[in-house]
């Protein structure tokens, strides 16, 4: 069996990215660390890949920069999220001298190999992950390679070793929530994503943190998971909204299934905001083009993209900085699909 990077970090007593860094035989490195992890690496036979071997460090205007999308056959290109982030990160890297490249596959194999062939080819530097999720294999392979990479997203594997960016997801949850509780609504459910997708999982965790602050039922079936690109209406949904407990408001992860859930509303004769009111998440373009307008929190995707580039160029040009954490900051904006519930408004009226 192969001997792993992680091997010879663990026999040498240092890192995985210093022995990276060692076989690139990159200046940051010290003499006398460089050869304590050369003793290991012929200790236990290890054999650098071409990424990895000996040889004068590339000039910055050459070195390459890959975003990692989240494995999907469609739906992430559907995503303006990830246009945004993209956007930021390909705006600082022009303005370093940074070249970056865009990495996909339909499923996680896929992507594994495109990574792994990148890396041992050297034609990557370091890498961007654009998402996060609890148990992701590649997060394993690039820590375990001794790979540079920043994650946009809280570190759910390594998170004391991980540079992360992202906004306080439970806090924007729970101020969702509370935007909808101060109208009026005490019937609040939770439309999200997958919850192995830690953003979702967050602002799910702040909704439900708003509820009990205030002392309102939190019950099960209001809270409700579906692809962001569903073939069909889920069930779980339609049935919760044409039940005769059915919730007054919504918080939704993300304006993509706010825009179904507003189609789905149509289809069942709800009106928006009179029946039922929606609060989403990205602020993208698609929550100014529904109708009625989403009322929705900014998570400022592009200042996410340009903090994290920032933070991988600054790890590149310095190796020894220890991992940071940034929180970006989000706000609310709101539009036309929210209101008071019918009963508080024709009480007030």
């Amino acid at each position: 069996m192969a001997v792993t990077i992680k091997e010879v970090a663990a026999l040498a007593g240092v890192s995985p990215s210093t022995v990276s860094r060692t076989c690139k035989d990159n200046p940051s490195i010290s003499e006398e660390t460089k050869e304590k992890v050369r003793r290991a690496m012929a200790q236990l036979g290890y054999e650098p890949g071409p990424s990895s071997q000996n040889g004068t460090p590339q000039p910055p205007n050459a070195r390459t920069i890959g975003i990692i999308l989240p494995p999907s056959q469609k739906e992430t290109y559907e995503n303006s999220f990830y246009l945004e982030t993209i956007r930021g990160i390909s705006q600082f890297c022009s303005n370093r001298q940074y070249i970056n490249t865009v990495i996909t596959g339909q499923d996680e194999d896929e992507l594994l190999k495109v990574i792994r062939d990148l890396a041992r080819s050297g034609q990557v530097d370091s890498f961007i992950i654009l998402y996060s999720r609890q148990q992701d294999p590649v997060i394993e392979y690039l820590y375990n390679e001794g790979l540079l990479y920043v994650l946009i997203g809280k570190a759910y594997q390594y998170a004391n070793q991980t540079i992360y960016i992202d906004n306080d997801n439970l806090l924007a949850g729970q101020e969702a929530a509370e935007y909808l509780i101060r109208l009026g609504h005490r019937k609040i459910a939770y439309l999200g994503s997958d919850s192995s997708l830690m953003f979702s999982a967050d602002r799910r965790s702040g909704y439900q943190l708003a509820l009990a602050i205030h002392h309102l039922p939190q019950i099960p079936e209001y809270c409700v998971e579906m692809p962001s690109s569903p073939r069909e209406s889920p069930r779980l949904l339609v049935d919760l909204l044409k039940g005769p407990d059915r919730p007054t408001a919504i918080v939704v992860s993300d304006d993509i299934l706010a825009v179904i859930l507003e189609r789905i509303c149509m289809e069942i004769g709800l009106s928006i905001p009179k029946d039922l009111s929606i609060i989403s998440f990205n602020n993208s373009l698609l929550a100014r083009l529904t109708s009625p307008q989403l009322t929705s929190m900014d998570v400022n995707s592009c200042q996410l993209g340009i903090e994290a580039a920032s933070q991988i160029i600054n790890h590149m040009e310095n190796p020894n900085l220890l991992a940071t954490k940034i929180i970006v900051p989000h706000y609310l904006v709101e539009r036309d699909s929210c209101r008071a519930p019918d009963s508080l408004s024709q009480s007030s009226s």
